[in-house]
């Protein structure tokens, strides 16, 4: 998608602090980070929102899933949130499915 920000990061058109990469998803961290560890994993093909997540494109969210767990293992991360915002109301600011990965301090709960 020419104007999603995600695609450009995706593509290596914006620069990011990689966290991982390979052919289907991209971690990296986030610009403005709300926890002491806090990295976004997207995958590269866009796909709006958890919301048009489907049989088509639903693997490539399993493989984003094994990349959290591996990441975070490899971190030393023994606790950690996972968010998606689905919606400008729910806080989705990028309209670009995107997993972020928050740890390193107490969550609270209910969030927001």
């Amino acid at each position: 998608m020419d104007n999603c920000l995600f695609c450009k990061i995706a593509a290596g058109d914006i620069p990011s602090k990689k966290a991982y990469e390979d052919d289907l998803c991209l971690a990296f961290y986030d610009i403005a980070p709300q926890a002491p560890v806090h990295f976004l994993v997207i995958p590269k093909a866009h796909i709006g929102s958890v919301a048009e997540v489907d049989d088509d494109n639903s693997a490539v969210v399993a493989h984003i899933f094994a990349v959290i767990a591996k990441l975070t293992k490899e971190m030393g991360l023994a606790s950690y949130r996972v968010v998606s915002n689905i919606g400008e109301q729910a806080g989705q600011s990028v309209p670009h499915l995107h997993f972020h990965v928050l740890s390193g301090r107490d969550m609270t709960w209910p969030p927001g």
